[in-house]
């Protein structure tokens, strides 16, 4: 049982059936070994608790993990039909032009080609362009440096998707 003290939504997750947090937080991140280590944890007390353990998690995925984790992520500019979350995730490419967007799915595959997965960034707040120039910048990088900076990108997303799952209503 959590203490009256710990917030609303996060007391709700606190109480979710095992199988019910599972589902959620794979909602979060599509990596199990991600989910499973959150789900381990709980009770949370307070919300940084849980973003550091999520921050925790990340760090300690495998290239599997991470790879399980970005198969959960449409490609920039497509997002899900029918998902509301990576449309909003999304929503700067959906106001780009048509010639950014072009180019945006263009450099999609030739990343995608070069490294093997979706190219992954935090796109909440970014334009159109600011994507497009990210993929144009990150294209040269080693694969190494890259993981890299995907595990940064996917702690970014989780975190944001954390906070709407546990700070938001019922």
């Amino acid at each position: 049982m959590t203490s009256t003290s710990t917030p609303p939504g996060l007391a709700r997750f606190n109480d979710l059936e095992e199988h019910a947090a599972l589902a959620a937080l794979q909602e979060v991140c599509a990596s199990t070994a991600w989910a499973n280590r959150l789900l381990a944890a709980r009770p949370y007390t307070t919300f940084d608790e849980l973003y550091a353990a999520g921050d925790a998690a990340m760090a300690e995925l495998t290239a599997e993990d991470l790879a399980q984790a970005m198969a959960g992520h449409p490609p920039i500019g497509r997002p899900k039909p029918g998902d509301p979350t990576s449309a909003r995730e999304q929503s700067g490419m959906a106001g780009a032009s048509e010639k950014v967007r072009a180019e945006m799915r263009y450099m999609s595959m030739v990343y995608e080609d070069r490294f093997g997965h979706v190219f992954l960034i935090c796109a909440t707040g970014l334009t159109g362009e600011q994507m497009r120039d990210a993929v144009r910048e990150r294209i040269g990088n080693s694969p190494e440096r890259e993981r890299e900076i995907v595990r940064v990108e996917l702690g970014k997303i989780n975190r944001i998707r954390l906070a709407r799952l546990v700070e938001e209503d019922a």
